[in-house]
Parts: C-alpha cells; structure tokens; sequence
C-alpha cells in the first residue's frame, strides 16, 4: 500500500512538472515576436470590355475564347463602307474650299477689271444716248409735237443708263481694290472647319478596326459577325494578365507589421510546394468589415483593411478567382518596390 501511494504522488510531481514546462513555453511563444504574417485570399486581375467607339455592323472577328493576344492586335472589323463615303465627300468639300481660299488671296485677275472697265464705258455710252433722247423729246414737248409721255419715257431710260453706271462703276472699283480681309479670314476659317471634319471621318473610318489595349486573354465573346455594334455594347471581354495580384484581407492589429514593397511569397493550393514570388503593392486606407467570402463566425464583427499582393507568374500558371496563401517575412528589410510595376519581377 505504501509503495502504491508512493507511485501515485511521484506520477502527480511529473504529471506537475510537465504541465508546469508546458505553460513555460507557451508563454515562452507568446512573448517571441511574429516572424511570418499569413494571409488568405484570391487571385485578381483587371478586365476590359473591348467595343466600338461608333454603330455599325460586324465584319469579322479574329479571335476565339481563350485566345491570348498582343497589344495592338487586331481583334475585329466593322464594315466601313458608310465611314469610306463620308471620308471621299469631305475630300471633295475640302478640294473645293481650298481653291476658294486660293483664289481669294490672289485677288481680282487683270482680265476681271478689264471687264469691269468696259462695263463703265458701255453704261456710259448708254447714258449719253439717253441724254440726248432726253432732251431732244423735251424740246420737241416745248413745242407740242411730241406728247408728254414720250418726255416721261426718256426721263426713265436716263435715269436707268445713270443707275447702271453708277453700279458698273463700284464693280470696278471692287475689282481693283480685290477680296475683303473679312471674306478671306471666313473662308480659311471655313477651310480650318472642313479639315477638322474630314480629320473626325478618317478617325471614325481608323474606329471601324477593334484593336487590343493591352496583352492579355479574350475572356468572352459576346457578339458575331453580322451583329450590329453599339459603343455601350462590348463585344470581347479581354483578361489583362498584367498586373495580377492576390487580394487579401489584414486584421487591424496586424496592419502595422507591413508596408508597400514588402516582398511575400504566395502558394496555391494547384501547385503545392511551389512558391511565386511577390511584393505588396497597395494597402487600402479604408477599413471594412470582413468579406462574406472568408467570414467565419468569430469574425463577423472584425475590421480589415484590404491587401493586393502582385505576384510574378512567368509561366502563366493562375487563374482569376484561385484561392492563394500570402506569407510575408516582417524581419525583411525596408523596400522600395511597390505599386504594380517593378518588384521582384524586373530583378534579374
């Protein structure tokens, strides 16, 4: 009985001491600073949707769902007969009023003003045969041998041949002096107007060829060939494959430990065992409620602050949407890289 009595107390000293070093080291634990933030999110990317700047029917479509594509690549034609007519009246319009503006600034040709004077000698050729009837009926009216009405007839003609001279006269003088400055500046300026016009047609014209912003994967293609497109309605959905980030979520507490530039490692659940390189580029200055997507009941009531994480995916390996782990080492060194560009992806 001693013995077992003895065995029991010596049971319950270990059993002590073990529980004892267990609490050392987990308060141990607790004080030893967080070497490594983990975070859970998922891969994010931009998204164009690609469409016409004006109305018109498809012609054709160059790529498929799935089709990776260059920036600058021609990805789909509208038919542009309509936009080549406007460009081809507008060429003629703005022909036309050059030769205007031309001729404006060379004035009044020499043939022109001799026309004008022999308009002046002809109305006062007129006028002086009018005179002479004139006064021969008013001596002829004196005397009763032509009547009153003939006089009144010259009086008429007179003063018709004296009007046409007068204005034959002004024309000569406008001739010679040549165009108003106010005439030429409209018409330049109407050329200026006809140019940017025809500018506008070709650019519409250019418009009728849809082509790639960016590198990146068409996504959709929601119209067809046939389809009348609007600019309101996208006819390919491209997936930008640059930038591409992991969007994450930190709990305030843990806000402080990071900083843009900071490098991170991210893994996915697709490729175990392999880490992509990565930097944190953009912390949000706003804090939010944790999304629906990684709430759990304990933290329905906890702020965030969301996280983008760009990652380098040489081989094209993730997708929008992937679920992906984010570690990031805080007894890194201060950085420089942040934002979309640079990090670790330009080194080497």
């Amino acid at each position: 009985m001693a013995k077992g009595k003895t065995v029991r107390v010596v049971l319950l000293l270990l059993l002590a001491g073990a529980a004892a070093a267990a609490w050392v080291s987990f308060g141990e634990r607790e004080k030893a600073p967080q070497r490594v933030l983990t975070l859970y999110g998922n891969v994010d990317i931009r998204q164009v949707q690609l469409a016409f700047y004006d109305t018109g029917r498809i012609l054709r479509l160059l790529v498929e769902e799935g089709d990776r594509v260059e920036a600058g690549q021609l990805v789909a034609e509208m038919d542009p007969v309509r936009y080549s007519i406007d460009v081809r009246q507008l060429e003629g319009k703005l022909e036309a009023q050059i030769q205007e503006v031309t001729r404006l600034h060379n004035g009044t040709r020499p043939q022109e003003i001799e026309q004008a004077r022999a308009a002046v000698q002809a109305n006062e050729a007129t006028l002086k045969d009018a005179e002479l009837t004139y006064h021969r009926i008013k001596g002829l009216v004196a005397t009763d041998y032509a009547p009153q009405q003939d006089l009144d007839d010259a009086t008429a003609k007179m003063d018709t041949a004296r009007a046409r001279l007068k204005e034959a006269k002004e024309a000569l003088e406008l001739a010679v002096i040549g165009p108003r400055e106010e005439d030429i500046k409209a018409a330049e300026a109407q050329l200026r107007a006809t140019q940017a016009s025809l500018d506008l047609a070709r650019q519409r014209l250019v418009d009728t060829r849809l082509y790639a912003p960016a590198p990146g994967i068409i996504r959709d293609r929601i119209l067809e060939p046939g389809d009348m497109a609007f600019p309101q309605s996208p006819v390919f959905t491209l997936a930008l494959t640059r930038p591409m980030w992991v969007r994450a979520y930190v709990p305030e507490p843990s806000l402080g430990k990071i900083v843009p530039g900071m490098r991170a490692d991210i893994t996915t659940d697709s490729y175990p065992g392999k880490r992509y390189k990565g930097w944190i580029g953009f912390i949000s200055p706003i804090a939010e409620f944790t999304p629906k997507n990684v709430e759990t009941p304990d933290l329905r009531t906890r702020l965030v602050y969301e996280v983008r994480a760009y990652i380098c995916d040489p081989q094209d390996e993730l997708r929008l949407g992937m679920p992906a782990t984010v570690s990031i080492a805080l007894d890194q060194p201060p950085s420089r890289a942040g934002g979309s560009d640079g990090g670790p992806c330009q080194e080497g």
